[in-house]
């Protein structure tokens, strides 16, 4: 398993901007900051739009690279936004989150089972900036299914 990665922020949404909106407008529920979710085995995240969306989803909860932001923020001069535009749950520092597709890891004691890409979509170019979804391709974050109870929290810097 690769280092223990730190958890940087955590964002949850009640409603769908993008998922299910193509050929419309995107929505306005915000991508709320919170310093700790709660996450509920096979269902997701407490107050999070996807919650106990359907059995057996892949992407109960998904993980967005600190370092991606970053390099998306450098490559397009983007300084006014920040990683909840993604619309990923869980922001992570210092691990590969692709070595983590197909795989289960352990994040503060909560069991998860990487399921696939968070892939972008056209969306990215409309939430961040024209060109984020060619630039993330391949680094768009991951889905997983949650495997045990738990509490995840915004480690201290």
């Amino acid at each position: 398993m690769a280092s223990r990665p730190r958890i940087v922020c955590i964002y949850i949404s009640p409603g769908h901007n993008f998922y299910g909106r193509y050929g419309q407008a995107a929505g306005e529920h915000a991508a709320i900051s919170v310093p700790q979710v709660e996450c509920i085995a096979s269902k997701g995240l407490i107050g999070d739009r996807f919650f106990d969306y359907k059995a057996d989803y892949k992407g109960q909860i998904t993980f967005f690279a600190w370092e991606t932001y970053e390099e998306l923020c450098r490559r397009f001069g983007v300084t006014d936004k920040n990683p909840g535009v993604f619309r990923r749950n869980v922001v992570t520092h210092g691990v590969d989150l692709n070595e983590w597709i197909g795989g289960e890891f352990e994040i503060q004691g909560v069991l998860f089972e990487g399921t696939q890409e968070a892939s972008p979509c056209s969306w990215m170019n409309h939430a961040f900036c024209e060109g984020a979804e060619a630039a993330m391709k391949g680094h768009g974050g991951l889905r997983a299914k949650i495997l045990t109870d738990g509490l995840l929290r915004v480690d201290a810097k």
